[in-house]
């Protein structure tokens, strides 16, 4: 596996190119609206449905294309190849977590940095409380995971 000095020059700068492009078409296509994610969430507006189905589209394509194109990625040098995850309580409890703060907040965490970008100062309070969230788990499975060794595992 490629190391972050391993990597083509390009990598970073593109990486944030596409979180510019990511950004921008969450913002144009009012995705990064709280209020409009929450309307797909009472069941009022599917547009974030059609929105959701074209990002799987194009990574199913591409997820299927890319490895017959190509031998490795071409700025990571990493081999194509499946990465499969435990679906363990973690999984469900995260995704739980998750989906509540979706619904209470309306948004995600992509979207939430859009919005921001977007002039929605208020989801600061979101923002914060993802940061909070992700920091407590951190503190929590390092706490739980004294004396374990903490490099990652294969499939990481």
């Amino acid at each position: 596996m490629a190391t972050s000095t391993d990597r083509h020059p390009l990598f970073i700068p593109l990486v944030l190119v596409g979180g510019l492009i990511f950004g921008f078409g969450l913002g144009y296509s009012h995705m990064a609206r709280p209020e409009v994610v929450l309307n797909f969430l009472q069941f009022e507006d599917f547009g974030l449905l059609f929105v959701m189905f074209g990002g799987a589209a194009v990574t199913g394509i591409v997820f299927f294309v890319m490895p017959r194109v190509l031998d490795r990625a071409p700025l990571t040098g990493d081999p194509f190849e499946r990465r499969l995850k435990s679906f363990d309580r973690n999984v469900l409890i995260g995704g739980a977590i998750f989906g509540v703060g979706w619904g209470l907040s309306g948004i995600c965490p992509g979207a939430a940095y859009a919005s921001l970008g977007i002039g929605n100062v208020t989801i600061l309070w979101a923002l914060a409380g993802m940061f909070i969230g992700a920091y407590l788990q951190g503190w929590w499975r390092s706490r739980a995971t004294d004396g374990v060794d903490p490099s990652p595992t294969g499939a990481d």
